[in-house]
């Protein structure tokens, strides 16, 4: 009824190749962008984006990272905590020991500092797979907490441990320290989301895309026909972990302000964005969003309903929140493991033919 592609062609490969091929799509996804750009700025306050926005744009880089790496080329992480706080403690680094150089910059570079990290943690995936690389990826993750919290150097010998980022500006604006405003680190991380996505749907949709779903869908069929297995690999962990280090040095400069490796990058952190790639739907960058979206809107959604308008008390509520992720990953699993990705394209071809049936 309101979703047709009819009159929809293509004249030339470009057009054909493009990414949203469909009038529609493309007309939606330009509204969603005008919005995000030009409206919600002008419109939201400290409470939004504290709670909603900055969380979902963060998560949503690190849920692309991951989905990457899991959903694109299948190879199993569960090191993404850590991986964040790489990104967190390089950008720290950056900005302390580089006080001029622009806040952009520190944020890519720590992307790519993490990049090398993942690289380099991703070398077992040449050998083990499954079960094992988990678990490989698992020990990353403590291990990358216990030497930022171990070794002095990288939180510059505080006494409290912690790393708390300074006050740094991008175009004259602040951008991090406790004068910022809501609509700057909004657009700031903003930013991100949309080089992150556009970046990412581009080499999905290439032959790094190609060969990473080889990969995962038969490796030894893969390298008969010639996809470098130890490149493929190598690649999917360096992307996934440079977006997943963009998201770490954003979560800990832009949202904290303040960080401690051990409770702000914790396993449960690794956990999180696990649970938005499966709920959202694996190799789908929508998936990614939605998962991010969703986990980020439900424990708002529970503690509005639960706790201001029902009275619940509030241990209730967040004990509520594990039991209705817990119940949606079983679900999802069970019924529709590529998530809320492929309800939409189910719902997307229902619109299609509406009222014939499908």
């Amino acid at each position: 009824m309101f979703y047709r592609e009819a009159g929809d062609f293509s004249t030339s490969y470009p057009e054909d190749s493009q990414t949203f091929p469909i009038r529609f799509d493309r007309y939606r996804y330009y509204l969603v962008l005008f919005v995000a750009i030009f409206v919600i700025p002008f419109t939201i306050n400290d409470y939004w984006v504290n709670s909603i926005f900055l969380p979902f744009l963060i998560y949503a880089i690190a849920a692309i990272g991951l989905n990457i790496l899991v959903g694109y080329c299948g190879q199993v992480s569960l090191g993404t905590g850590g991986f964040m706080a790489v990104g967190a403690y390089a950008c720290y680094k950056l900005m302390t020991s580089f006080p001029e150089v622009s806040m952009l910059i520190h944020v890519l570079i720590a992307g790519l500092i993490t990049a090398g990290v993942g690289v380099l943690f991703g070398l077992p995936s040449l050998r083990i797979k499954g079960f094992y690389l988990a678990v490989a990826t698992l020990a990353a993750q403590f291990f990358l907490v216990w030497l930022f919290n171990r070794v002095p150097w990288f939180y510059n010998y505080s006494a409290s441990g912690q790393i708390s980022a300074p006050e740094r500006t991008v175009f004259g604006i602040e951008i991090t320290g406790p004068n910022t405003e809501a609509w700057a680190t909004y657009l700031f991380c903003l930013a991100f989301v949309i080089f992150s996505a556009v970046i990412a749907r581009n080499l999905t949709r290439g032959a790094f895309g190609r060969k990473w779903m080889a990969i995962r869908d038969m490796d030894i069929a893969a390298e008969i026909i010639g996809v470098n297995p130890l490149m493929a690999k190598l690649s999917a962990f360096a992307v996934s972990s440079f977006f997943i280090g963009i998201s770490g040095a954003l979560f800990f400069a832009v949202y904290l302000g303040a960080a401690e490796a051990g409770d702000a990058f914790s396993i449960q952190k690794s956990f999180i964005v696990l649970f938005m790639v499966i709920i959202g739907g694996l190799g789908s960058i929508f998936g990614s969003f939605a998962g991010a979206a969703f986990l980020v809107v439900l424990p708002v959604a529970l503690k509005l309903v639960g706790v201001d308008w029902i009275g619940w008390p509030t241990d209730i509520v967040a004990h509520l929140n594990l039991v209705v992720v817990g119940a949606l990953i079983i679900i999802f699993l069970i019924m529709e493991p590529h998530g809320l990705a492929q309800l939409w394209r189910v719902t997307k071809e229902k619109l299609r033919l509406w009222p014939f049936p499908h």
